[in-house]
């Protein structure tokens, strides 16, 4: 699979569902690539803080209109993640497989206790991602202009944002009542 199919798929799919990103928050042991994608975003202005784990809890409430991390979320770092992210905010996070059903469901019903909209997405590298939103939806808010917009993008697009989005019935049926859209 190619390098830049993740990392595309990581930063722009909630940066251009977000109205008006400003302060994006990446939490991740090696954010190289998803800060290279952010740099992008010219409309980001304060480009990207990087941490780790173990720093979130002194972080500034209301802060961050994106958060996006690669760290396994429990019901600890999610209430976290609410305090610091702006009342319109999203958040991206890396997950169990669709197909650890337990798991997954456990983690959607946590994240359900903060955000209106959560929903795994393909990140096209045989692996999804959970987005979830405390106001925009990601196929019906979906900044076109912005998404089309971006400069020297080898995967990542507006059709692919959207498409990204589709499951098939047996995933919309293992998870009905616990996918939020």
């Amino acid at each position: 699979m190619n390098e830049f199919t993740y990392p595309e798929m990581m930063v722009h799919v909630p940066l251009c569902t977000s109205k008006d990103p400003k302060n994006v928050l990446i939490i991740s042991d090696n954010a190289e690539l998803l800060s290279e994608e952010l740099e992008r975003h010219v409309e980001v202005g304060s480009k990207v803080i990087s941490c780790k784990l173990e720093a979130i809890s002194a972080l500034e409430d209301k802060a961050y209109d994106v958060v996006i991390s690669e760290m396994q979320a429990d019901a600890a770092f999610i209430s976290h993640i609410d305090r610091v992210l702006e009342d319109d905010g999203q958040f991206v996070t890396i997950h169990p497989t669709l197909d650890e059903t337990e798991a997954n469901k456990i983690l959607m019903k946590t994240l359900g206790r903060y955000f209106k909209v959560i929903m795994p997405y393909n990140l096209g590298n045989c692996s999804t991602a959970l987005l979830s939103s405390k106001e925009y939806h990601p196929t019906a808010d979906i900044n076109l202009h912005r998404s089309d917009m971006i400069d020297g993008l080898s995967y990542y697009n507006c059709d692919v944002h959207v498409a990204s989005f589709a499951m098939g019935n047996y995933i919309r049926k293992e998870y009905l009542g616990i996918v939020k859209n």
